[in-house]
This record gives structure tokens, C-alpha cells and sequence, in this order.
């Protein structure tokens, strides 16, 4: 699963998604009344995940009512022992379908593994589970709304279309943003009337984002990051670094890229979805990182995880504990292997050294000047850069190979060679991105591209078309497919 798919069916890049995506317009902006054209987009949303896989819409099903009935059980007890059944009813539906789905071979392996320590040959029947598409997505937002109404954060929602159809809103559906119940529901009260500005901009974030997927992830980074990682050996030390940072900066675009394109579908279809990344190549320490990166898995594994584990109220050792806990699920939580849990457990120290230091040195003058600041956010770079490697490696032997050979260690005789015209292409994309994200930190593109006049807008949105449509390079599934 770490390497990326071809394309298939209903994905954003696809021509198939822009007939769909064109019908679904047209209906939304019919003078037909608000609750038929949510309706709409409800059919239209079952018909984008069934496009995959048809079966697995009882999934979505299975968890949208779950989600709905524990939650009007808890809304309507009066006593705490009741409230927590209903609770329970609903994590067991959300987190068993998870847990099979998604962790049931990696379970049966390890205990396979661990059999095999006592000398016991254990082998069972071999069970293909297919991972259904953005199950770790819906069902993370889904038990949003169940939690919230349990903390007494909400009111139990008065209207199950409105909650379908924020379980399922295809352009959140399979890859995000992650979005909280109650910041989407209320946008489905009042009738979405079309506005030219919001859909202008929105059709633009698409083609942007389109742009980022298609043309820097797929086209000029994915290939490089292939020469390192589909290659089994051992890389040169200009190798290892050229392939990692090619990564680096590809699952940036392939990322970003998907969650740009689904905040402006949603904005063309009138709703609003939270922001999932501010330029993260510019965090300076990994806190910062995380207030950038995925912005809505971080938020929520801090206000559903971390906070309900204690946060930082009960001590520095627990808090420390805490920290670490919350990445490590966090890593699991991307994949079912134990690269992705090292992969957090890094994240986890990471962010446990940062907090560290900082009750050292507390001073807040030291961390504010520009040299600091420099260094630590090259700092945070480089570090990052190390973590992704087993994100993306196949085997804990492919990592450490790769991380050795980045740090002088490797062996003298490499086998793995990318070709030079990848060392300088790489390394101007990683200089690009590293520059552009420092300028943008505390900037916003929409501010700046409203300042344009609009021709100039006009050609831009031309360039990227045209870049798009001649330029495509090999088709590849979206990163963030296997989670």
C-alpha cells in the first residue's frame, strides 16, 4: 500500500469527476427548494464513494445511522451510566469497522510473529480484506458529532439529512479535511444561493489544487522519490537525500493538492470546510509543524486524544507520555504497519524534546529572534524530512539503510544511483518550496490573489489549465488513498 496506485474511477484528476461534478452543479442551482438539492448531494455523494467499491456504502450507512441514534440516546439520558452505553455503542461500530478493515491482516501477522518466538507454526486461513476508501476519515468525523453531543459541547441535530450529509459530503468523503459536526452543520439551515465571487475563487482553489497534484507531485517529484524507494539496494549519499527530499516535498503537493481541490468544490457548492495546511514547510519546531500540517487530524487528535489522556494538566512526565501516546496512534492511525507507528513515535519525540527545551529555556525573547527562528525552522525541515522516510520506506531495513546512507554511514559500494538531471531539479523545487512557504507564513493566498486585477488572475488560471491538460505526466492515486 505505501506505493501509489494508478487512478481508477471517481478521483478529482479524473474526466470521469468533471461530468459528475458538472451535474451536480447544474442540480444545485436549479430553482428546485433547499431541501431536495441537499438531497442532491447526498445521492451524489453515495454515487462518488460507490464508484469505488459499491458494497462499502453499507459502511457509510452503518456509521452515519450508529452515529445518529447513539447520539439522540445520549441527548435524551438522564444519567451518566446511560450516556456512556450509548457511547459506547457507537465507538465499538466506528472503531470494529476500523479495526477490521484496516488492521485485521496487520494484527493476524504479528500474532503469527509472535507465535512463532514459542516455536508454534500458526497458520490460518489467508483473508484478502479490501481497505475500504477513507474509512479512517469518515469515521473520524462521523463520531465528531456523537463525541461533542457526549461533553455537552452540542445539541443532538434536529435534521438526519443535514447529519447524512455531512457523514458524507464527497469532497471531504475520502481524504478530508477531517471536519467537526457542528462547523458543517449549520451551513445546512439556509438555502445556498449561487455567488459568483465564491465560486470563482472556489473553481480556482480546484484548479490549483489540481495543479500542485498533477504537475509538482506527480509529474517532476513522484518519479525521483520512485528511483529511491521502488529500488531495492543501497543508495550514494546524493541518492538518499535527492530521493527523500523528492518525497518531501511530494506528498506535500499530493496532500495539499487534494485538500485544495475539496475546499473549493465545496466552496463552489456554497459550504465552507476548514483549512488542513498553512505552509509547513516554514514551521519553526514541530508544534508548529502540526498547527500547519493536516491542521484537522492534529486538532482533533489534540482535542479527542490528548486532552481526554490528561494534556499537559497532570505533570511535564505525564504530559511528556501524553504527547507521545498521541502520536504514536496517530502513526497508526495512517497505516497498519510498524513504519507508520515509528514514523509518529519520531513525531512524538520530536514534539517531546521541543516542549524540553522550551521549559530551559523559557525565555520567549530567544525563540523570537530571526536567527533563531532560521535555524530552528531548518532544524524542523531537515527532521521532518528524516521522519518521512519511514512513511514512505517498504521495510524498517529500507529506512535504516536510506537514513544511514544520509548521514555519511552507508556502505562505499551503492547500487542505487539517481540519474543527475533529478539532483538539481529536486533540489530548485525543495529551495522553491522552502522560500515560498516562509514568504506565505503568515500570509494568506486568498488576500494576495484578491489584490490582482483580473486579468492578471485570468491568465494565471489560463497558465495552470493549459500546464494541467499538456503536461500530465503518470497517472497516480492520491497519497492519502490507503488511510
Amino acid at each position: 500500500m505505501k506505493k501509489s496506485e494508478k487512478i481508477k474511477d471517481m478521483t478529482f484528476n479524473s474526466y470521469t469527476f468533471i461530468i459528475f461534478f458538472g451535474m451536480v452543479l447544474t442540480l444545485h442551482y436549479s430553482p428546485l427548494n433547499w431541501k431536495f438539492k441537499k438531497f442532491n448531494v447526498l445521492v451524489a455523494s453515495y454515487l462518488f464513494y460507490a464508484a469505488w467499491h459499491p458494497p462499502f456504502v453499507i459502511l457509510l450507512l452503518i456509521c452515519t445511522l450508529a452515529d445518529w441514534f447513539a447520539s439522540k440516546g445520549i441527548a435524551s439520558s438522564d444519567t451518566i451510566g446511560k450516556r456512556r452505553f450509548f457511547l459506547c455503542i457507537a465507538l465499538c461500530v466506528n472503531l470494529s469497522m476500523l479495526a477490521f478493515f484496516k488492521y485485521a491482516n496487520f494484527l493476524m501477522e504479528n500474532f503469527i510473529w509472535m507465535m512463532s518466538l514459542f516455536s508454534i507454526q500458526y497458520q490460518p486461513l489467508k483473508i484478502d480484506i479490501v481497505l475500504p476508501l477513507g474509512i479512517s476519515f469518515f469515521t473520524f468525523q462521523s463520531l465528531t458529532y456523537t463525541l461533542d453531543i457526549y461533553k455537552h459541547k452540542a445539541q443532538a441535530w434536529p435534521s438526519f439529512l443535514d447529519f447524512a450529509l455531512f457523514v458524507s459530503f464527497f469532497p471531504k468523503l475520502v481524504i478530508g479535511p477531517i471536519t467537526r459536526a457542528f462547523d458543517f452543520l449549520p451551513q445546512c439551515q439556509n438555502p445556498t444561493n449561487i455567488d459568483i465571487a465564491k465560486v470563482s475563487w472556489g473553481f480556482f482553489l480546484l484548479i490549483l489544487g489540481l495543479f500542485e497534484k498533477v504537475i509538482m507531485s506527480d509529474c517532476l517529484l513522484a518519479p525521483v522519490a520512485d528511483m529511491l524507494f521502488n529500488e531495492v539496494g543501497t543508495p550514494d549519499i546524493i541518492s538518499a537525500w535527492t530521493g527523500t527530499l523528492a518525497f518531501t516535498g511530494q506528498i506535500f503537493f499530493d496532500f495539499a493538492g487534494y485538500s485544495t481541490c475539496a475546499i473549493g468544490v465545496a466552496l463552489c457548492l456554497g459550504f465552507t470546510l476548514p483549512q488542513n495546511f498553512k505552509y509547513p514547510y516554514a514551521a519553526i519546531g514541530f508544534s508548529d509543524f502540526w498547527r500547519r500540517w493536516h491542521i484537522s487530524l492534529s486538532s482533533w487528535l489534540k482535542d479527542y486524544l490528548y486532552i481526554s489522556l490528561g494534556g499537559n494538566r497532570k505533570g511535564n512526565v505525564r504530559t511528556y507520555i501524553n504527547l507521545f501516546l498521541t502520536m504514536l496512534i496517530g502513526g497508526l492511525w495512517h497505516g497498519a504497519s510498524w513504519t507508520f507507528v515509528a514514523w509518529g513515535g519520531l513525531h512524538g519525540l520530536y514534539l517531546v524534546i521541543e516542549r524540553f527545551l522550551k521549559s530551559i529555556v523559557p525565555d520567549s525573547l530567544v525563540w523570537t529572534k530571526l536567527p533563531v527562528q532560521f535555524f530552528f525552522a531548518l532544524i524542523t525541515f531537515i527532521a521532518v524530512s528524516f521522519a518521512w522516510v519511514f512513511f514512505r520506506a517498504d521495510s524498517f531495513g529500507q529506512a535504516f539503510t536510506i537514513i544511514t546512507t544520509m548521514l555519511t554511514l552507508g556502505p562505499d559500494s551503492p547500487t542505487i544511483r539517481i540519474k543527475y538531471f533529478y539532483v538539481p531539479l529536486t533540489l530548485s523545487i525543495t529551495a522553491a518550496i522552502l522560500v515560498s512557504h516562509w514568504i506565505m507564513r503568515e500570509r494568506s493566498l486568498e488576500a494576495i490573489i484578491g489584490k490582482m486585477p483580473w486579468w492578471l488572475r485570468g491568465i494565471v488560471l489560463a497558465v495552470l489549465m493549459i500546464i494541467i491538460v499538456t503536461c500530465s505526466g503518470e497517472d497516480r492515486a492520491f497519497i492519502y488513498f490507503q488511510f
